[in-house]
């Protein structure tokens, strides 16, 4: 790895010391406090909205000049209920129980120790991730609510709003009499990011949202501990006991509400004893949403019938993060054949079966391994905000510390307090 620029490093350690000395302060507030915090953000960014939406438009049209995917411009995209939605769910996390200070477990022993293993703030969080502008409001407010600092680095792309954004919530911090630098935007080319990533010793965390490459960047690169957030090669199986009318619309669901997103399936597996009375249907609708399909020769030969226009599935579509409308399509010839293929392409991230059969249900929930499993839902609920959790920082698909959608008790660590009476160790 080629040597970081120092003036990169010097930058990025100014920002992260400065960050330090805030989540010391943010540690030590009390609930209420950040509560008040977060409304007062909220209700800032609502009063900003026509300049967030301005600078949001700077964004959009150099992506659609540089020729940004339609996916990814949507992605991008801020409007006013877009930056509404942001501010209310700041509310959402203020309305949220803190965290910080809950008692995990404790015991006393049997020579009078108390003691408690406590949640604690993680410290300063760096956040690396693409034109994802409401990931900006995300972090931010998580951060705050459970005591920690944040350092955000998004992608070029939204470089307009996320400063729009950082720059509100500032002021909003200074406002209430708290530390702007608990929330920092860190800008700069390819060596402020390095420098970022190998700021171990002064940023705690790093958290990556965003594509494969860049994830996969983050964790290769990294001196600073990470908690990946994988890429969502995500299926929805339809069992041979399904019922076919929830099997259509959770498919069209979770491939077309919002396919720029990690959630959103990417690969339909339809069980061969109900294919020849389901993929027409389902193959027909998603077609007219807009869906490029790939299909293997069965599923072909079923859109063939159906006169829905196809293209023929390589082994790479199988394993393809699309983002966008399209979706690859095989049928299986049972629920072990389903598992298999979701075992050899799936990414961890969200795996879906659509069966009245309570026995392949158990069976898929059992032996998937996914950070979420549904069973007759759609995959779109894959999500903090789903989930009851306010906002999420991401979705982990690693094992180690979390795993799916992370919220406040994910941005904590803990410690143990033992308290005593004069005893001492024999």
């Amino acid at each position: 790895m080629a040597e970081i620029d120092q003036a990169a490093v010097a930058q990025v350690a100014t920002v992260a010391r400065a960050a330090r000395v805030a989540s010391r302060r943010l540690a030590l507030l009390s609930r209420a406090d950040k509560d008040a915090a977060l409304r007062a953000l909220a209700d800032a960014l609502d009063a900003a909205t026509d300049d967030i939406v301005r600078a949001n438009g700077e964004d959009l049209e150099r992506g659609s000049a540089s020729g940004m995917p339609q996916g990814l411009l949507d992605r991008l995209a801020l409007d006013s209920q877009r930056v509404a939605d942001v501010a209310q769910a700041l509310r959402d996390v203020a309305a949220l129980p803190d965290p910080v200070g809950e008692v995990v477990r404790g015991s006393t022993l049997a020579n009078g120790l108390q003691i408690r293993q406590v949640r604690v703030p993680m410290g300063v969080v760096g956040m690396v991730y693409e034109a994802r502008p409401n990931v900006t409001v995300d972090a931010a407010g998580l951060g705050l609510k459970s005591g920690n600092a944040v350092i955000l680095r998004g992608g070029s792309a939204a470089e307009s709003t996320n400063r729009a954004l950082v720059d509100v919530m500032r002021s909003g911090l200074e406002a209430q009499g708290l530390p702007a630098d608990a929330i920092t935007l860190l800008e700069g080319g390819r060596d402020s990011v390095r420098a970022l990533l190998t700021a171990r010793g002064l940023v705690d965390l790093i958290i990556p949202r965003g594509g494969a490459g860049l994830i996969q960047t983050v964790v290769t690169e990294s001196t600073v501990p990470v908690i990946e957030t994988g890429v969502g090669i995500v299926h929805v199986y339809v069992d041979k006991a399904a019922d076919l009318d929830k099997a259509l619309a959770i498919t069209v669901n979770a491939k077309t509400h919002r396919p720029s997103v990690c959630n959103a399936a990417e690969s339909l597996l339809v069980h061969e004893a109900v294919a020849a009375d389901f993929l027409p249907k389902v193959l027909a609708e998603l077609s007219g949403a807009g869906v490029v399909l790939h299909t293997d020769d069965a599923s072909g030969a079923a859109a063939d019938t159906a006169g829905v226009p196809h293209q023929a599935a390589t082994e790479a579509d199988y394993g393809t993060e699309y983002l966008a409308l399209e979706m690859s399509v095989r049928v299986v010839p049972d629920l072990d054949a389903a598992m298999e293929h979701i075992r050899s392409y799936g990414s961890g991230h969200t795996e879906a079966i659509v069966t009245e059969d309570r026995a392949a249900a158990r069976r898929f929930t059992s032996e998937v391994d996914a950070a979420a499993v549904m069973v007759n839902a759609s995959t779109r609920f894959t999500d903090g905000g789903e989930f009851g959790f306010g906002a999420e920082i991401g979705i982990s698909t690693q094992k180690l510390h979390a795993r799916g959608p992370m919220a406040l008790p994910e941005l904590t660590t803990t410690k143990w307090i033992v308290e005593g009476d004069g005893q001492v160790r024999a």
